[in-house]
């Protein structure tokens, strides 16, 4: 199934976009969609010359976000984005299983268990990392957003 599309050729060639031409070259260089005269054209153009595949792309993610978390301010603010997630976390999960009176206990246990496993998780470990520094500030959200709303039900 082939889909054309006609657009004038005005700045299109600095995008990769030529629709009077047919080319369609090596294994990595140039794709393009062969149609009639006339119609869009698009090419993949690879100015660097290194491999654009999604593979590539993924593992380059590890090391941008170690690059991107060795500022101590961004990683106090991670650290505070995630204290505030794990509370806002706790205060939905009362709400809506306090509202509704259905399988509170059930939610509650939830809620110890998985408190209890990330602490195992984070003590056990012999070096703590960035991620499972989030992880036990998310925990520690959770836990003081669930002692606020103990606070809230019984005054």
């Amino acid at each position: 199934m082939a889909c054309s599309f006609s657009l004038p050729s005005t700045g299109l060639q600095t995008f990769g976009l030529n629709p009077e031409s047919k080319v369609s070259q090596a294994k990595y260089g140039v794709f393009t969609l062969r149609s009639s005269p006339g119609s869009l054209r698009v090419r993949a153009v690879q100015e660097t010359g290194g491999s654009r595949r999604l593979v590539d792309i993924i593992r380059t993610v590890p090391e941008l976000s170690r690059n991107y978390f060795r500022s101590p301010s961004r990683r106090a603010l991670f650290g505070g984005i995630s204290l505030l997630g794990g509370f806002y976390v706790a205060q939905t999960i009362s709400l809506s299983f306090g509202a509704l009176g259905v399988n509170d206990v059930i939610a509650a246990v939830v809620c110890v268990l998985l408190t209890e496993y990330v602490t195992k998780f984070y003590y056990s470990r012999p070096k703590v990392t960035f991620p499972i520094a989030l992880l036990n500030n998310f925990k520690m959200g959770f836990t003081y957003g669930l002692f606020i709303d103990a606070f809230k039900l019984a005054s």
